[in-house]
């Protein structure tokens, strides 16, 4: 049984650690497009940071401005506040990176497919 709760504890810090990372990746983007950080540097704020919906943008409105708000408890403790030419920065930031992530595999596909396989015989039972 105490293997289990290790591996179940490993794997939840897996999966945070990977979470971590993600979001690492979302703010430094977010810090690029012209995202302001806003620390909850209160218990008030802290208590309304973690309220908040966690590693999305979320639209808001304030005196007739549109405002995009990216809220990082667990990490930062923080807010990422952008208004709608910030937003527009971090839009053309995301569609770059997934175009170059894009390209990358299918330069990777291209060469693995350029290599002779078929030097190395059949693939099949036996070849182990």
């Amino acid at each position: 049984m105490k293997k289990f709760g290790l591996a179940c504890a490993a794997l939840t810090l897996g999966l945070s650690s990977c979470a971590s990372i993600g979001a690492q990746d979302t703010e430094n983007m977010l810090a690029a497009a012209q995202f302001t950080m806003k620390p909850a540097d209160t218990p008030a704020k802290l208590a309304n940071l973690k309220a908040m919906q966690q590693y999305k943008l979320v639209p808001h409105v304030k005196n007739g401005k549109n405002f995009y708000v990216y809220a990082d408890a667990a990490g930062c403790q923080c807010v990422y506040v952008g208004n709608d030419a910030a937003y527009q920065n971090y839009q053309q930031m995301r569609i770059a990176r997934n175009i170059a992530n894009e390209q990358l595999m299918a330069a990777e596909m291209n060469q693995q497919a350029m290599m002779d396989w078929g030097a190395w015989g059949p693939w099949g039972p036996g070849f182990y």
